[in-house]
């Protein structure tokens, strides 16, 4: 394969100055000789890196090579000089103006006329490139680090006053209390308490345990997740004086994450309530569907919904807003679409401004 590899450079060597495709290639070619000089060179070399043929035959190849590769440069030299090719060798070369440029070589000796030629390609761009992908990784890496610590500190701080709410209901002599109303607050309340330390464990536990979490599913009952939801928002409901029409006839149980099932509710709802028409009753509705071999849950509302043609790209966005309310965070939508897409599924959206949503969600089997 070698011997072949110089039949076809001795070729090159003896059209090199007549063949205009060496005059024109955009690959720096070039003969070199055993002592450590450039014999012969296309004119790709001497624009690339600068200097003239004169000062490029004048002085030894090394001198040109950027002085952290020198020594690196030199030994693989050495292997050519003892007939070993070099193939696919990267190293920087300092032009002129100072630049440094990466270089990949491949080179074939010819111990018998102690000549080396060799072709390489200009890959700055490419060396650039992983140079950023490389900053970019630290920089993530140290960015899960702080959210890893963050996480403890989360776990520690949050769980703290929970646990408090959650011991003063257990001090509470609720029997003691006439008013039927005050029961049902307080009774609201501590259900809500238990039901917000249930969900800031399974967060803050699969945050701090493990940087890839695997999401643990079972076979849920969409009844009583959307009834979970529906009694931790209670208040909201009924101040809103919101209408929930419900469908699960085609199925009620679902193969999915117990927590992700209840935010995605908790999510839909509140949006529906919050950005409701002024003047008007947040009305919704939710319903199971089987289509092409899926299950789908559709949500929908008759609020003020939204111009898909403006963000139609930036729905399921992390911080993207789309109406003027004080309680917009931009979280709700990014943390659902995040949920159905990391159990294989997916969710699609259609809207009209003053017309309402519908989001389709479709669940992998």
């Amino acid at each position: 394969m070698i011997s072949k590899e110089i039949n076809q450079f001795e070729v090159f060597e003896e059209r090199f100055d007549s063949e205009p495709f060496f005059e024109v290639s955009q690959d720096l070619m070039c003969i070199a000789g055993f002592d450590g000089y450039f014999k012969r060179i296309n004119p790709a070399v001497s624009k690339l890196l600068g200097y003239t043929n004169e000062e490029l035959f004048s002085r030894p190849v090394n001198d040109f090579v950027y002085e952290e590769d020198k020594y690196n440069t030199e030994d693989h030299r050495n292997n050519l000089r003892k007939n070993i090719p070099l193939l696919n060798f990267e190293n920087r070369y300092v032009t002129k103006s100072g630049e440094i440029l990466w270089l990949s070589w491949t080179s074939i000796p010819v111990p018998e006329s102690k000549l080396v030629y060799a072709i390489a390609k200009n890959v700055t761009h490419k060396k650039k490139l992983e140079e950023e992908r490389n900053k970019l990784f630290i920089s993530l890496s140290k960015i899960n680090e702080e959210l890893q610590h963050l996480s403890h500190m989360a776990s520690h701080d949050l769980r703290a006053p929970v646990n408090n709410l959650l011991a003063i209901f257990s001090l509470l002599d609720v029997s003691t209390i006439q008013d039927k109303e005050t029961k049902s607050l307080i009774n609201i309340l501590k259900s809500t308490t238990e039901g917000l330390k249930v969900t800031l464990n399974y967060y803050l536990d699969a945050a701090c345990q493990k940087k890839s979490v695997h999401v643990p599913t079972e076979n849920l009952n969409l009844h009583q997740s959307l009834n979970r939801v529906s009694h931790s928002i209670n208040s909201l409901i009924l101040d809103s004086r919101a209408v929930i029409n419900i469908d699960f006839s085609e199925f009620d149980t679902l193969n999915f994450n117990q927590v992700y099932m209840d935010s995605i509710f908790l999510n839909l709802i509140t949006n529906s309530i919050k950005y409701a028409k002024p003047d008007s009753h947040p009305d919704i509705s939710i319903a199971t569907k089987r289509a092409n071999g899926s299950r789908q849950l559709i949500f929908s509302d008759k609020g003020l919904g939204f111009d898909m043609e403006k963000v139609k790209h930036k729905v399921f966005g992390l911080h993207q807003t789309f109406h003027n309310h004080a309680d917009s965070k931009g979280i709700g939508l990014f943390l659902i679409y995040n949920h159905i897409n990391s159990l294989g599924g997916h969710i699609e959206v259609e809207s009209k401004l003053n017309e309402g949503v519908t989001f389709l969600l479709t669940f992998r089997d």
